[in-house]
């Protein structure tokens, strides 16, 4: 077994802390790490990247060849095109689509989704939306790293181990914080896949996950919501196009 991550975003996204967790965990299985330099950390707002590679057998090098990403996972949507041609034909990106506009021509975000909406592979989250519930905008990258979580061979109890150490000097508010936005970002990456697995579309799945409140959200749902979607299309447009949260489980009451 061996996977090769490619971890993006910009600086001041916490792209340190994703690599430290997914380091420690897989260190925590008994297998094999390799983690190239992290590039652009000293600049705020710059790019920042670097690869992450695990394997139960021995890894002879910390580069990631092009082509051979298992993900590329990233805390800012732009980032993703950065670093495509790392990915293998069935790899995954795993992204947030909240931007972090740092230049001066940053693409108009919706044109920027449907470019991302062409991979196979897919799990857009909302990165922002969901720290926000969890308690605190700053954990958008632990929200990410559970979207992702679930494609990864690392098991939620792995990584949720040393999200706690990572931020256990911080205080039991921070950790607890960062928890339930890594759980908060597994259960929407979860439920995303089961929406796309379903017949539902990349953009659609992520519209309608932005439409239900974040801590309801659970993937056991994504059947019927997938159901909803398919027999009562317009229903579900009037629903996209409301104010407010909703339950994940109202969808009983929709139909």
């Amino acid at each position: 077994m061996q996977e090769n991550i490619i971890l993006a975003g910009v600086g001041g996204q916490g792209i340190l802390s994703i690599a430290y967790v997914v380091d420690n965990a897989a260190l925590d299985a008994g297998l094999q790490f390799k983690q190239a330099e992290v590039h652009g950390m000293s600049q705020r707002g710059g790019a920042v990247q670097s690869h992450l590679r695990y394997s139960d057998q021995p890894i002879h090098s910390d580069l990631i060849p092009l082509g051979r990403a298992d993900m590329v996972l990233s805390v800012e949507p732009l980032e993703v095109l950065r670093y495509w041609h790392y990915l293998a034909p069935d790899g995954w990106v795993v992204t947030s689509v909240t931007p972090y506009v740092n230049i001066p021509d940053y693409p108009p975000i919706d044109d920027l989704l449907e470019e991302l909406a062409t991979f196979a592979n897919l799990v857009l989250v909302d990165a922002g939306q969901v720290a926000r519930a969890a308690g605190n905008m700053r954990a958008q990258n632990m929200v990410v790293l559970g979207a992702a979580s679930n494609q990864i061979e690392l098991t939620e109890d792995q990584l949720l181990k040393h999200v706690e150490t990572l931020f256990l000097r911080k205080g039991e508010k921070v950790v607890e914080v960062n928890r339930r936005a890594f759980s908060f970002g597994r259960a929407v990456g979860g439920f995303y896949r089961g929406l796309n697995d379903r017949g539902v579309g990349p953009l659609e799945a992520l519209a309608l996950c932005r439409r239900l409140d974040p801590a309801s959200i659970d993937p056991v749902h994504a059947e019927a919501w997938a159901s909803f979607a398919a027999a009562e299309p317009n229903k579900l447009r009037e629903i996209l196009a409301g104010d407010g949260a909703i339950a994940c489980d109202q969808v009983t009451a929709l139909a």
